[in-house]
């Protein structure tokens, strides 16, 4: 026992000296460590206060498009900055910048410890190095004397240099650099400019309100700038900090929150394409920094098509003045962009860019607060295809109470009562996908959104790249008749996933960057992601194409048609007449367009064949003159011996003229039928206008009918609809959602 507890002491001893051993080593390479970083960090220089106010453009970026030798834009060619006194702005401007970006500002020393470590942990949970936790010091150090490269040993620098730069400077020297070099939008940097541009007013008089308008700004300023509702709840959220910050009053938060603005800026340099490249320096600043897009002599080459941009430009303005007239819109949008590669060709953000009539730096092409209307649908039948449904497919175009909160018989719309109209009042029958789609008709539509199923249609759209459409609990069937905000931009590369066959190839703007040595720092590489079935999207194409199918609401010689071209097509108008869409595409190009008010006011009630149509199809014959002849390809048949009747075009199924829910499992409609259909929820609510039909129109229980081509325009409606079409022309705008 005694020679056990021997062992024993001398295993603890050898233990003990083990770790010493190793403390030791851990302690002198922590002190090695310590000592070199204490030595790098005294050989950093840092500018003094005068220097940051002094220094000159080494070399200015320049943006070019596709080409690389025409030049879209000098960047630093207007940049405008007067640097003022730090006693000359008003400390409401001071306080609004601390309140948002750093309230604790005068109390650290240049970093905050515990930023730094929550924005370490998320940037360990997100493999990534997205997050600095950065203060205003850091902000400085980093706009103004570091690279932008997103590195560890960056930050790093960046601590180190937040440090030192707080032991030459005082706060308030910092608090003046920050001041006046942050950007505001455009080419306006710093308090004094900004507030002249924007309010007509110098630093030193500014309100609460419009410091606090400032003070939102630099986070992001094209989105903000882009994004009037997204300003006002920043700008709102600045107010906030102030107040819990004790900066203002409650009644001066009260009063400032009251105080609304509107922000254009007044930039009126020598550009061309100056909604795409203010675009693009966002970007580029958001990847390297305002410093390098600023001096560090860049060269970027862009996706942009000049040629087409500059005859985008001109049809834009031309048609968009005309409708001012004749439709009381007076501003349009237009984006092109090529399937195959997702390079952006052609982005017109208002029909005129200098204009402050009409807020024209406001680009429509990338807000997010459109809504889309029945351009929307294809991706409801996109959905319902991948499902198992096929463009045959029928269902009754019968005005239909949807809300089961409702009885089916009762027609009316409103309050918890849902039973929309068609953009024409008609009804039309038994109507296939197909005809239903490139006729846009609303109630087929809502009936498709329903047997695809909500989540699988948004799902869907985000994949094929629509953002910002929220939660599905927000909009239940009206998705479908575009009840979401959406951007142009996102909707035109959307639907060029459909032209490129479902891949999905990400708009993009940028094609490469060049250092001023001319060592390319980025390089776009065309990646395509499949988000959708090669065979739907063909169906889609085809269905969208099909000239014969939209003849009935169109015509045969429509805007729509290019005789000898494949080009697919969809219209849409908004409720209450605020936006009016189209958007086309072939395989080589998709192009989206956009007319009303930016202010959101509603155009004369018109639908978005008259009103945008001609100047997208003017737009189309310049585009595809330059684009190859090519077609879309042949889809796989659905046509199958064993497809079920209502499947493939036939609504009779020897048993009675029912709905397509008395036929199919909406959830596996190439399965077997339903033992049961009335257990679906929608199934009460969409036989009772067809068994109205089929008894008004004589079928009995054996007759078997196929579709026709969706052209008989049969005003079958049920008594109760000529009393909901008697009502005001407000409670029609809130039936209908889109309209062709």
């Amino acid at each position: 026992m005694a020679h056990q507890g021997s062992e024993k002491n001398s295993r603890r001893f050898l233990n003990w000296i083990a770790v010493k051993n190793t403390l030791i080593l851990l302690f002198a390479i922590g002190v090695f460590l310590a000592g070199a970083t204490a030595i790098w960090v005294s050989t950093l220089e840092i500018p003094t206060v005068d220097s940051f106010q002094e220094r000159q453009v080494a070399q200015s970026t320049k943006i070019y498009d596709k080409s690389g030798e025409a030049l879209l834009y000098d960047v630093y060619r207007d940049y405008q900055r007067t640097i003022v006194p730090f006693d000359e702005i008003n400390d409401s401007v001071k306080e609004a910048s601390l309140a948002i970006e750093d309230p604790e500002f005068y109390q650290h020393v240049g970093i905050k410890p515990s930023a730094i470590l929550r924005a370490s942990f998320v940037n360990l949970i997100n493999f990534g190095f997205e997050q600095g936790g950065s203060t205003i010091t850091q902000q400085v150090v980093k706009n103004s004397l570091l690279t932008p490269e997103k590195t560890i040993t960056r930050k790093l620098k960046e601590w180190l240099l937040a440090l030192k730069i707080e032991r030459v400077n005082t706060k308030d020297e910092i608090l003046n650099i920050y001041l006046n070099e942050i950007p505001y939008g455009g080419s306006l940097y710093g308090v004094e400019e900004a507030g002249q541009a924007y309010f007509g007013t110098p630093a030193s008089d500014l309100s609460i309100a419009q410091s606090a308008y400032l003070a939102a700004l630099p986070k992001a300023p094209t989105y903000y700038l882009n994004n009037p509702k997204a300003l006002e709840t920043r700008k709102n959220q600045v107010l906030i900090e102030m107040r819990r910050h004790g900066y203002i009053t409650s009644e001066e938060y009260r009063d400032a929150r009251e105080e609304v603005y509107e922000l254009s800026p007044t930039d009126t340099a020598i550009i061309k394409a100056p909604h795409f490249v203010m675009y693009v320096i966002e970007q580029l600043i958001d990847e390297y920094g305002e410093q390098t897009v600023r001096q560090g002599g860049l060269k970027v080459t862009t996706s942009l098509n000049l040629e087409l941009q500059e005859k985008a430009e001109e049809i834009i303005l031309e048609n968009a003045r005309s409708n001012a007239t004749r439709f009381n819109a007076e501003n349009a949008a237009l984006v092109a962009i090529d399937p195959k590669t997702g390079g952006i060709e052609v982005m017109v953000g208002s029909r005129n860019y200098f204009s402050d009539t009409i807020q024209g730096q406001f680009n429509v092409a990338v807000s997010p607060n459109r809504q889309p209307g029945s351009t929307f649908k294809p991706f409801a039948y996109a959905a319902a295809l991948t499902k198992g449904y096929t463009p045959e497919t029928v269902v009754f175009d019968l005005k239909t109470q949807f809300s089961t909160a409702c009885a089916p018989s009762n027609l009316s719309n409103g309050g918890d009562c849902y039973s929309p109209q068609n953009y024409d009042s008609k009804f039309r029958g038994p109507v296939s996908f197909r005809n239903a789609l490139a006729q846009s008709i609303n109630i087929p539509a809502i009936k498709v959104l329903y047997l695809a199923g909500m989540d699988a249609t948004l799902e869907l759209a985000r994949d094929m790249g629509v953002e910002n459409l929220g939660d599905i609990r927000q909009y239940g069937l009206t998705l479908v008749l575009g009840g979401g905000e959406v951007s142009l931009l996102d909707m035109t590369s959307a639907y060029g996933v459909f032209g490129n066959e479902g891949e999905r190839n990400e708009h993009v703007a940028i094609l490469k960057v060049e250092d001023s040595d001319d060592k390319v720092l980025f390089e776009h590489e065309v990646n395509p992601d499949r988000v959708l079935s090669e065979d739907v999207a063909l169906q889609i194409s085809d269905m969208l194409s099909d000239n014969a199918a939209r003849a009935p609401a169109f015509g045969h010689n429509s805007l729509l048609h290019f005789p000898g071209r494949d080009v697919a097509v969809k219209t849409g108008t908004t409720n209450d007449y605020k936006d009016a869409w189209i958007i086309g595409y072939t395989p080589d190009i998709a192009v989206g367009t956009w007319a009303g008010n930016n202010d959101g006011s509603a155009m004369v009630k018109e639908i978005a064949g008259f009103i945008v149509a001609p100047m997208w199809n003017e737009f189309m014959v310049e585009a595809l003159e330059e684009k190859p002849n090519s077609r879309f390809d042949d889809f796989i048949s659905t046509s199958d011996d064993n497809l079920k009747p209502i499947l493939a075009g036939k609504w009779q199924n020897n048993g009675g003229v029912h709905s397509i829910l008395h036929w199919v499992n909406r959830n596996d409609p190439r399965g077997p039928a339903p033992r049961n259909p009335r257990q679906d929820g929608q199934y009460a609510q969409w036989e009772f206008p067809v068994s109205l039909w089929a008894d008004t129109q004589g079928f009995g229980e054996d007759t078997a009918t196929s579709t026709d081509d969706g052209s008989d325009d049969n005003d079958n409606e049920d008594e109760d609809d000529d009393s909901d079409r008697d009502r005001s022309n407000d409670d029609e705008d809130d039936d209908e959602n889109s309209s062709r």
